[in-house]
């Protein structure tokens, strides 16, 4: 045999024992990790205050991480006559996940939602700027930045997003705006609405609000089962589930959090929420456990989602372009994000394709 031919027989056996290898070793989801969203997250957060006399807004209150590192910046608002105190509890829970959370006071407790919108956004130019201290400047990532509020601070980061299609994600808490229609917005929206809410009623509000945001953008609606308009106001694990996963997924890009989102952890309707909806289905909750799950008899989960979803969440293994069932190793096709296929577990890292699940 010719060195040549030798060489590539060498190569070609090589890459046959990498794709078996592939086969059977297990990894995390895109080598990602998860921490659980509802709790307190891993890193001790620390805190430092903004003087009310910073320009642009009211000041209020930075929660970062201690370990030095490079995180997401969020900006949140409270609402109509609130102070940043309100959602001091959110601001270190989300530090706590690693981003750097800035939460405001108002220029007004009165300040409406446009307004609080503008505030919000010269609150992330802040944290990204000179002004900012040292501690905090060198830990934002300026190209990774979302907003959130509560009442006219969740108004507020609706219209906040919609001025500034650069930020990664949107979070309203029981939100307030007289404007309900947002085609134009593209950053994806999680907005959370409370049952019992009589201040900002869903129907007039949080519902037309997430009803109004174009369709293709990513968004998610839960409402809280029996919670009042001030639910965001006090410690929640139910909001903190959704939140931390909706930053980490967009902010951070972390598809893992997709199974708290449109995977196997997902919302759904009973004793926390009362009510869900989402636009799951464009694939954008693919990945970490993504996609549309069913369990079917004898435990054997099924999942329906793109090929580059079954590859991120390890039930599958791209070689050369192409996607194959980890354990039967089915052809499943390109590994795309286009092409979708359903996929049936049988064993512990075991999938097969099927038609439909």
């Amino acid at each position: 045999m010719t060195t040549s031919l030798r060489r590539r027989a060498g190569v070609l056996a090589a890459l046959a024992m990498l794709a078996t290898s592939l086969f059977f070793i297990t990894t995390p989801a895109s080598a990602q990790s998860v921490a659980n969203p509802a709790n307190s997250g891993p890193l001790s957060v620390s805190t430092s205050s903004v003087s009310s006399l910073v320009s642009g807004f009211g000041g209020g209150t930075i929660y970062y991480p201690s370990s030095s590192g490079t995180y997401g910046g969020i900006a949140v608002s409270p609402g109509f006559t609130a102070s940043s105190s309100s959602l001091s509890w959110y601001g270190r829970r989300l530090a706590s996940h690693g981003f750097v959370a800035i939460v405001i006071d108002t220029n007004s407790r009165l300040d409406q939602p446009n307004s609080r919108a503008t505030q919000l956004l010269r609150a992330l130019d802040y944290i990204t700027s000179s002004s900012a201290p040292s501690a905090v400047r060198s830990r934002v990532d300026s190209s990774r930045l979302a907003v959130s509020g509560h009442s006219m601070g969740g108004g507020g980061s609706i219209a906040a997003s919609n001025s500034r299609s650069s930020l990664r994600a949107s979070v309203p808490l029981t939100p307030w705006h007289t404007q309900k229609t947002w085609s134009s917005n593209t950053v994806p929206q999680l907005i959370v609405g409370a049952q019992n809410d009589s201040v900002a009623s869903t129907s007039s509000h949080a519902v037309p609000l997430y009803n109004g945001i174009r369709s293709t953008t990513p968004k998610m609606y839960v409402e809280l089962r029996g919670a009042s308009h001030f639910a965001p106001n006090s410690t929640d694990s139910d909001i903190s589930r959704v939140a931390v996963s909706w930053m980490k997924r967009w902010v951070d890009g972390n598809t893992a959090y997709n199974t708290y989102l449109c995977g196997a952890q997902r919302p759904t309707t009973g004793l926390a929420w009362s009510r869900v909806m989402d636009n799951c289905s464009l694939g954008w909750g693919s990945g970490g456990g993504g996609g549309t799950t069913t369990t079917q008899p004898g435990s054997s989960q099924c999942i329906r989602a793109s090929n580059r979803a079954h590859v991120d969440a390890n039930r599958a293994v791209s070689v050369l372009g192409i996607a194959y069932a980890r354990g039967s190793a089915d052809r499943l096709g390109l590994n795309s994000s286009l092409v979708f296929t359903s996929l049936r577990q049988s064993a512990p890292n075991y999938w097969s394709e099927v038609s439909s699940c």
